[in-house]
């Protein structure tokens, strides 16, 4: 399998794909992109058969389009598994190509393993039966049961609507256009820098002023507590905190430090937010500069109306570390869909810092010198997340009283009485037959000696 994937790599030049190589009208079609999530939180590849023809001239372009995406995705998410949409909304028999049906599915069982979690295929014309019942030839028992034949009634126990088109049940409103590449559909959050503009402008700016308020206590809290982090270790023990880095003890995965070449970042992968019931609606996101250059950053997001981001679009001075506070708006509620862009790029020392200088700037850096880091999020149920989240109290602490304390206190106490109580009775016990025992042995001895004298 590995000769057959480096061959394969090798006949479809798949170090080297690229918008530039690939023809244009290959992209304009829109017969293959990424866009959105499924609700486990899988990117969705999107097969728009009705605009697949079959033609033998273009058939190599088009797998090597699919080879493009499915390289252009592992590069990006580091392997994160994906989720195949194959639309067949108004296809018909012109559009069954079993031999190009049959690259994809290669695709994913040879040169790119552990990357499906499911084919989701939706109204599937009758007439094509017995097309699919070929490809479940194809297909082994496992790859079998990731088939999902779907209508659009039941489409979205898979997908939510949020992220399927009108004509399939959904409220998505992303029509697909090219340049640019679909990335996303990544958009400036909630509270740039700037004016608020909302229909509650007024609530708005009441909150930012309280978040405002509430990042400052946060430095200040972790100022004047530096001489008690060993006692919240303590208490909290899967919680090591500090300005810049948290590393959790006993958690599914350590807290880590995404290091480009411009900014390390903070957390690496995943912003962890409490659900509805937790009520952790916080999160915190460290930058430091490791350049000698000021740094621009802008922050971008797939929810814009859920976030605020504070800042979303300013300069990290070099050597230095910037917080970035993430907040839920309103009675939103973090997504497993949602996602954050992080862009950077140098700037020389004579251009400013200020508004309008980050404006132009943005307008003219090449897209080749920015820095792109992508964050996702995580959704938790329990009150002990393993990130930067960010509660009332700034160093994360679980939230039990001195009176939940005291009670688990006396019932160790209880317990561990009873342990002791129980091994003094058998050390009690241990003593005991010991001392039958030399006895049993003394008297075996007495008995021994007896018949000796007796016999002599």
């Amino acid at each position: 399998m590995i000769d057959e994937s480096f061959q394969w790599r090798k006949e479809y030049t798949v170090n080297d794909l690229s918008e530039s190589v690939l023809p244009k009208w290959l992209f304009e079609n829109g017969a293959l992109f990424l866009h959105g999530y499924d609700k486990e939180g899988y990117k969705l590849f999107w097969f728009k058969v009705k605009h697949h023809t079959r033609d033998p001239k273009q058939q190599l372009d088009k797998k090597k389009l699919v080879a493009f995406w499915l390289e252009h995705y592992a590069k990006r998410d580091h392997g994160k598994p994906l989720t195949v949409v194959f639309d067949m909304a108004e296809t018909g028999i012109s559009h069954i190509d079993l031999d190009f049906v049959r690259f994809i599915v290669n695709c994913f069982t040879d040169y790119y393993p552990n990357f499906l979690t499911k084919i989701v295929i939706f109204e599937m014309p009758w007439i094509m039966n017995a097309a699919f019942k070929i490809v479940k030839g194809w297909l082994g028992p496992d790859a079998i049961s990731m088939l999902k034949f779907t209508n659009k009634s039941d489409v979205q126990e898979y997908i939510s609507g949020e992220y399927l088109p009108p004509h399939m049940g959904g409220t998505d409103s992303f029509k697909y256009s090219y340049p640019p590449l679909v990335d996303d559909d990544f958009q400036t959050p909630l509270c740039e820098n700037g004016p608020i503009t909302s229909e509650d402008e007024h609530e708005s700016k009441e909150e930012i002023d309280a978040d405002t308020k509430e990042a400052g206590e946060l430095n200040e809290a972790q100022n004047l507590n530096q001489k008690k982090m060993n006692s919240i270790e303590q208490i909290s023990k899967s919680e090591e905190t500090d300005k810049t880095e948290v590393k959790p003890k006993n958690a599914k995965k350590a807290l880590t430090t995404f290091k480009g070449p411009l900014l390390h970042i903070s957390p690496a992968e995943e912003l962890y937010f409490g659900s509805k019931e937790t009520g952790e609606k916080k999160c915190l996101i460290v930058l430091t500069n490791v350049t000698k250059n000021v740094v621009a950053f802008k922050v971008r997001t797939t929810a814009p109306e859920k976030y605020r981001v504070k800042p979303s679009n300013s300069s990290c001075e070099p050597g230095t570390s910037l917080d970035i506070i993430v907040s839920l708006h309103g009675g939103f509620a973090a997504s497993l869909q949602d996602r954050f862009l992080i862009m950077a790029a140098e700037m020389d020392q004579s251009s400013g810092a200020g508004g309008p200088e980050l404006t132009q700037f943005w307008k003219e850096v090449p897209r080749t010198k920015v820095m792109e880091h992508r964050l996702r999020c995580h959704v938790i149920e329990s009150s002990k997340p393993s990130s930067l989240t960010l509660k009332d109290n700034a160093f994360n602490i679980p939230a039990k009283t001195n009176e939940d304390l005291h009670i688990q206190l006396t019932h160790l106490l209880q317990i561990n009485r009873r342990l002791e109580e129980q091994m003094n009775r058998c050390l009690w016990f241990q003593q005991l037959s010991v001392v039958l025992s030399l006895l049993s042995v003394t008297v075996a001895a007495f008995c021994f000696y007896l018949a000796y004298a007796q016999r002599s």
